[in-house]
């Protein structure tokens, strides 16, 4: 394996990002709304990660003919802005701040410019890893030194690992989550295994507190945090006739998202009938598994994305 290390002082300037380049595997390029992309391709997938959120917004297993990883039509793409589908990074609270109501939701990691600094190719696999820098903008939201890394392996199967170490002097408290919007051939043709006995918050009634008994299957809007849900899930999907596996590692929450026709139709960034493609499977630490990181210490959360025959 090849590993690539050049000088990291101008990591957003897209000719400086050509030093990390991969003949054959990996490229960057200037993508829609202004925004650098780096394009992976090589023997066992495809993918494209936004350097604005070190967000992947796309993943395809060679050995599919259909995306994991959804993207909308109708996705807006613009610096500060969120992106509507793939694997937005939630970080460093999830969902509203706790106490200020103007921070923006799940933190500021998906809208600010993260830097490459180290890529490796190899047979059949290709990793990007990403730093976010420290700036002005974001220090008046998380006045913290917490070094934090993401590092992407592309092969036939999607990896992420977010990693966050606490170099400040206090314990601090941590949301987070790896926001995953899974592509399906129509939502109530979809049944997600994996939650069976977990006790689940119900954004849609209050945060109301319930227990899932049985696989979960879709046939309205579902908004619900399963908490101490440290399991694996698998979505399968009758309509495309396969199986998505969501391993995790690091996570002791999963939450479930899908809009609905009422909400998709009012968000703008989803065409009319894209809600149905789509499901959210969130590997997260949020709610009641909120993480407190001592000084010094360092944690992880990893998942692992693969789609076989079912």
């Amino acid at each position: 394996m090849t590993v690539f290390k050049p000088n990291l002082a101008t990591m957003q300037d897209l000719a400086a990002l050509q030093a990390f380049a991969i003949p054959g595997q990996l490229s960057f390029r200037s993508g829609p709304g202004g925004l650098i992309f780096a394009d992976i391709d090589n023997s066992g997938g495809v993918a494209s990660v936004c350097m604005q959120g070190a967000h992947c917004t796309t993943f395809r297993p060679k050995a599919q003919t259909a995306p994991v990883v959804w993207l909308s039509e109708a996705a807006r793409f613009g610096t500060g802005r969120s992106i509507r589908g793939g694997v937005p990074v939630c970080w460093p609270w999830f969902g509203a701040h706790a106490t200020e109501k103007t921070f923006p939701a799940h933190g500021f990691a998906r809208t600010v410019s993260w830097d490459v600094v180290d890529s490796v190719g190899g047979q059949g696999e290709t990793e990007l890893c990403l730093r976010l820098p420290p700036c002005e903008a974001t220090r008046t939201q998380w006045p913290h030194d917490t070094p934090v890394d993401l590092r992407i392996r592309v092969s036939h199967t999607l990896e992420i690992a977010l990693t966050t170490r606490n170099a400040a002097a206090i314990p601090l408290s941590i949301g987070e989550a790896l926001h995953a919007y899974f592509a399906v051939g129509d939502i109530a043709e979809v049944e997600l295994e994996g939650l069976q006995g977990c006790i689940y918050l119900d954004k849609t009634e209050s945060f109301a507190r319930k227990r899932q008994d049985a696989p979960l299957r879709f046939d309205g809007e579902i908004d619900r945090v399963y908490v101490n849900a440290l399991g694996d899930c698998a979505l399968v999907d009758a309509r495309l006739r396969r199986r998505i596996r969501i391993a995790k590692q690091g996570s002791a929450s999963t939450v479930v998202w899908s809009p609905g026709h009422d909400k998709a139709a009012a968000m703008g960034d989803i065409t009319p009938t894209g809600w149905r493609n789509m499901l959210c499977v969130e590997s997260a630490n949020a709610a009641d598994d909120v993480l407190t990181l001592e000084p010094g210490q360092t944690h992880t959360l990893a998942v692992r994305y693969s789609a076989e025959a079912a």
